[in-house]
């Protein structure tokens, strides 16, 4: 595993970790799709939830969050659409989109799980 991919992997498990702390349930991680990948898919109560998952060593280039702009979050609502469409919740299921960022690396890192980034 290259060093981006390792990364990325014990990011995607913190927040993973986190948010089943929370009480949410895992459905997916890495769904692929043309386009696109979603970070994580999880499910809060009887909300699907769509995780974008950003994670620097610092914010000397700007805070994570920054990286999800208006272009990231429409790729992210269509993507949603797609995997509830897939998992048969068609267009009645509830979606929403959440970030989970984190500053640090595996030694050591800061974590926060921002609800609702936009829809």
């Amino acid at each position: 595993m290259n060093g981006a991919r390792a990364e990325r992997h014990w990011a995607e498990a913190a927040a993973r970790g986190h948010l089943e702390k929370l009480g949410y349930r895992h459905l997916a991680s890495n769904y692929r799709l043309r386009g696109g990948e979603l970070d994580l898919v999880m499910e809060d109560g009887s909300v699907i939830v769509v995780v974008e998952v950003k994670q620097r060593k610092d914010a000397r280039f700007g805070h994570p969050l920054e990286a999800i702009d208006a272009r990231k979050l429409r790729r992210l609502r269509r993507a949603a659409m797609h995997y509830a469409q897939a998992a048969g919740g068609g267009a009645g299921a509830r979606l929403r989109l959440d970030a989970v960022v984190l500053l640090g690396d595996e030694g050591g890192y800061s974590l926060q799980h921002v609800r609702d980034v936009g829809w």
